[in-house]
This record gives C-alpha cells, structure tokens and sequence, in this order.
C-alpha cells in the first residue's frame, strides 16, 4: 500500500515548546505522525528572533512567519513594526505574515474605555502589517477573534490582494466563510472541527471544500478530539485531517494531497 501523502500543519506556536525543551521530542513526534512539515508562527518580536534562528537548523522541517498578533499589541506596537521588514530580507527571510488582525474577545471586560483605546492600538497595528504586506512577499495570516467584519472592513480598506489572506482557526459559519469565498480569501481549520458542537465551523469546511483547504493545529491550543482538554502538538493536526476527510467525503489520501499541495502553494515551501 503506498504511503499517504505527508500533511503539513500550518499554524503552530513552536516558541512554547522550544523553551520548555521539548521540541525536538515535538518534531519527532509530528515526523511519526506523518506531519512533512510545519509552520511556526510568529506574533512578536521575541518569537521573529527565535523562529529565524532556529529554522535553518531544522532541515527545512518547519518554516516561519513574523507578525504582531493583536494581543501582542502595546503602547510600543509602532516600534515592534519597525523591526519586522527585516524578516522578510535576508538569508532565512519568513514565508509570511502574520499572524495579525484584531481580538475583542481578550479586551478588558470591565472598562470600555481602555477596551476601544486597544482596540483602536490593534487596527492601527492591522493596517500597518497589511501596508507592509503589499511590499513584501507572501500570504497573510489573520486573527480574528470577536471581530470578523471589522476585520473583513481593514483588508477590504487596504486595497490587499484577497487571493494572499487566510482566516486562521476559522471558527466562524457559512455566512463568513462565503464573505471570504467572495472576496477570494480562504479559511484554516484546527480541531474545533472535531468539537460536537461545532457544526456551523465544519458547514464553513464543507462550504469551502478542497479547492482551498489548509489544516492546522494552532498548538499547543485547541487539543482535538479525542485528546480535547491536554496539551496540543502538530502530530494530532492528522486527526483534524481524518474528521476534514470524513465531514468533505473523501479519502484520507486526497485530503491529505490537497491540503499538502494548497499549503506549500500558498506560503512558498520547498
């Protein structure tokens, strides 16, 4: 029986597992679990330093991406963004950005005032990647968290290229995926789509289908089911592609052919 095609898992924070000292044990797993490659995300400074660092070194097994994701956003965002042109030069530049866009979902609860005075932070720091994105190669990876037309409204507003933008953990419906659709953007699913109660997320899968489908981990978040509430690792992105398969109907193998091929297509990997 020939071996399926090797997944790639699109979205995973490397940096927690780095300092921890598990992330070799991590990469070996995830080569076990047929997981060919892995794309470590970056969302500050610290990590864009780390991922640069430690890429090269992992023979071409992960590949990076440098961005500000907006919990990350503080009084010093401006000067964050002036560092990060830089990743995208060089001889280990980043094969994208992000991940970027906008969260109200972690905006202070008790105190509107400071809530929309970060918030308002969190889209001059969308803009400003998304500006720097139309100079740079590669696609751009979104957050959005509580804030999906306010964030539909920055991209549209920034005049960027649909065609490179992916709604990573897209956790929204049919309704927001086909304003993605539309538009030529496409969403990136992790194990919420094994969740019971998370079918109108896997309506939005079925509603994009193959043509465009990337898989993810988002870990060490996110934990599919059956391993729901411990730690996540790209290894068990292969259980969010059984249930893509499943909910899609069609065999694990072209799943596993489409999302490799639209993941090394859209962020550039060898």
């Amino acid at each position: 029986m020939p071996a399926l095609p090797l997944l790639i898992d699109t979205h995973a924070h490397l940096d927690r597992f780095h300092h921890r000292g598990e992330l070799s044990t991590v990469l070996e797993r995830a080569q076990a679990a047929g997981v060919g490659q892995i794309v470590a995300i970056g969302t500050e400074p610290e990590d864009w330093r780390l991922y640069r660092e430690l890429v090269p070194r992992l023979g071409g097994r992960v590949a990076y991406t440098a961005g500000l994701h907006p919990c990350s956003v503080g009084a010093d965002w401006e000067a964050a963004l002036a560092q990060l042109a830089q990743y995208f030069d060089g001889e280990h530049p980043a094969c994208g950005l992000g991940e970027c866009g906008l969260d109200r979902f972690h905006l202070p609860k008790d105190d509107a005032v400071a809530a929309e005075r970060i918030f308002a932070c969190q889209i001059g720091a969308f803009r400003g990647q998304l500006e720097l994105a139309k100079r740079v190669p590669g696609p751009v990876v979104v957050h959005s968290r509580g804030a999906f037309a306010e964030s539909v409204a920055v991209i549209d507003a920034s005049g960027l290229d649909w065609a490179r933008v992916v709604y990573h953990c897209f956790s929204e419906g049919e309704a927001e995926m086909r304003t993605l659709l539309e538009r030529g953007g496409r969403g990136s699913f992790t194990g919420i789509i094994t969740y019971k109660s998370a079918e109108s997320v896997r309506a939005a899968l079925r509603l994009q289908g193959l043509a465009r489908l990337m898989i993810e981990t988002d870990s060490p978040y996110l934990t599919p089911e059956p391993h729901r509430g411990k730690p996540n690792e790209p290894a068990l992105v292969a259980l969010t592609a059984a249930r893509a398969a499943q909910e899609l109907g069609v065999p694990a193998a072209e799943l596993a052919a489409h999302t490799t091929a639209n993941a090394r297509a859209f962020f550039g990997l060898g």
